[in-house]
């Protein structure tokens, strides 16, 4: 709608004044909803044409008001404003004819075609089970890149494996001289993260240990075939028990190139540095000078020659674009990091490559348990596995309680469950702290996941009913009434919403706006009966209801939930 409109001023500026100002799609940007209804639908801020025009706002919202000719909406002067109220059947029509046409496509585009975005997100570490901590940048991750493909993006979705360093090297001197196969095999990672908890024990009480684990993690370098076995198994180990997370969130990557993928892709690095002559010597260690851009120096090497993240992240973004020629890539990475990747991307820009302007840092907040913040030190590490499989037995209890008879209820209720943590994850804005409790994350009404889900459950219901009702032309007139209209207006609105929150790298755009389609929808169920004795009302309010359940389904994918038929 909000291109009709903005093609609509458009003209009429150019009617009236004999020139172009702005285009189309800047007019479009600089339409705003209104806060109050009783003002209209949309409204165009003549602000941008005063300078341009020598007038006052005012006397060209009036000026253009008096020009536009339209019938999808009656044009109005208010201040500096030029209102638009949309003519309401019209509207109704227009918004449910792409609806059918699209149905759950609707939204999606080609603005990605021939575009490629790389996106950095969960990075996992080896030989630790996958906790709550890795939960936002798994979701804002997969939420992205779901909507980029929505867009018609082609995606690579990277999981950079926390894979290196010489915790390795202690761990293989753990199992060697505690561990067992059987031990291994039975238990995964649990029986890793024993040994490693065993070796810092024993270390306390011999340091020499840790120069064991120096040597091992020396022979993972040079390539030691028994200490690249052993790397390579507690890897598998690793991968296999994170599967069973991503197997449950829905959650696939192309690629798991991590830290060891790039031990022998450094030396290109420091070699352009030396010769590009950044590389300058600090204590014995080489660092790019960054005082220019108000930052520390970006370490490359310590004293010792040992390379660091930053050596390893440049190379990644180096390997990225060489391999995937990406016109975007992604960092999805807590904000803590936010000088690391600063660092990174101006190191890369120094070295010359253009392609620095197109690497994001996506940052996001902490997240917290029941008010208390997570800690393995301190014993409240929540692994991701116990919190999701904790999350699909209370929506059992709940469907118990609710539905006892409801058929497949333990897969409905894996559905319900792992859709309230995703939707927990992803409410509000991903910079924020996030405080997760159960009372809220479950709750069936509000502004939650099974709120969302029983919304589209109910859509699902009414539209079985209707199932054998025959089809009639629909009488959109039927959608006149303000609670049709407030639902057919956020409706319309979610393809913008899906363009903004793909600018933004924002999933909860997502989430508040099929959020608030579901209170919509269920205000204007109790506010209109839909199946009536009127065959064309009948009609036209089936058609709004396939259009919200259509657009529930859509945005619950597009940010990682499912949507379930019933509850």
């Amino acid at each position: 709608m909000k291109e009709a409109l903005a093609q609509i001023i458009f003209h009429s500026i150019k009617k009236s004044y004999d020139k172009e100002i702005l285009s189309a799609e800047a007019i479009a940007e600089l339409l705003e909803v209104p806060p109050n209804r009783d003002m209209g639908d949309y409204a165009f801020p003549c602000f941008r044409l005063s300078k341009e025009l020598k007038a006052a706002p005012p006397m060209i919202s009036q000026w253009l008001s008096e020009s536009i000719v339209s019938d999808i909406a009656t044009a109005k002067p208010l201040g500096g404003y030029l209102n638009f109220f949309l003519e309401r059947e019209k509207f109704a029509r227009r918004v449910l004819d792409s609806l059918q046409a699209e149905g759950e496509r609707y939204g999606s585009s080609d603005i990605g075609k021939g575009k490629t975005i790389c996106l950095d997100y969960s990075s996992i570490n080896i030989a630790k089970r996958f906790s709550v901590g890795h939960l936002s940048t798994t979701m804002i991750g997969n939420s992205l890149r779901r909507i980029y493909d929505f867009l018609g993006y082609k995606t690579i979705a990277i999981n950079h494996l926390g894979d290196w360093g010489t915790q390795f090297g202690k761990l293989i001197y753990a199992y060697k001289t505690w561990g067992t196969p059987e031990e291994l095999e039975k238990d995964g990672v649990e029986a890793l993260t024993k040994l490693y908890v065993k070796f810092h024990d024993e270390a306390e009480k011999d340091p020499s240990l840790d120069e064991e684990g120096r040597k091992w993690f020396k022979a993972i370098e040079e390539g030691d075939a028994e200490a690249l076995r052993l790397f390579n198994l507690f890897k598998e180990l690793t991968l296999r028990d994170s599967e069973v997370v991503f197997d449950m969130l829905g959650v696939k990557f192309d690629s798991y190139a991590g830290e060891s993928f790039y031990n022998d892709k450094m030396d290109r690095v420091i070699e352009e540095l030396k010769a590009k002559g950044l590389l300058e010597n600090s204590d014995g260690a080489s660092v790019v000078n960054l005082d220019a851009y108000g930052m520390p120096p970006c370490l490359i090497l310590k004293k010792d020659g040992a390379t660091l993240y930053a050596t390893r992240d440049i190379a990644a973004a180096l390997y990225r674009h060489d391999t995937y020629a990406f016109d975007k890539c992604l960092y999805v990475v807590a904000y803590q990091q936010d000088l690391h990747f600063k660092q990174v991307f101006q190191v890369i820009e120094l070295m010359g490559y253009d392609f620095a302007k197109d690497l994001k840092h996506v940052s996001f907040g902490m997240i917290s348990f029941e008010g208390q913040m997570l800690s393995t030190r301190k014993g409240r590490m929540i692994f991701l596995e116990d919190l999701l499989k904790r999350a699909c037995e209370k929506a059992l209890d709940i469907i118990n309680e609710k539905n006892p008879d409801l058929e497949n209820k333990e897969e409905i209720a894996k559905q319900v469950g792992i859709g309230a943590v995703i939707y927990t994850d992803l409410q509000n804005s991903r910079i924020k702290d996030i405080d997760f409790r159960w009372d809220r994350a479950l709750n069936f009404d509000g502004e939650t996941g099974p709120y969302v889900q029983y919304t589209h459950t109910r859509c699902c219901s009414v539209l079985r009913k209707a199932a054998d009702i025959p089809y009639t032309e629909p009488d959109y007139a039927a959608l006149s009434d303000d609670a049709s209209q407030q639902l057919l207006r956020l409706i319309s609105r979610f393809p913008e919403q899906m363009l903004l929150a793909a600018d933004k790298y924002e999933p909860s755009i997502l989430t508040r706006s099929m959020t608030e389609i579901a209170k919509a929808f269920n205000k204007y169920y109790y506010d209109q009966r839909i199946l009536t004795e009127n065959p064309a009302e009948t009609s036209a309010r089936l058609l709004l209801t396939k259009a919200t359940k259509d657009v529930l389904k859509t945005a619950m994918y597009l940010i990682g939930m499912d949507a379930p038929e019933r509850m």
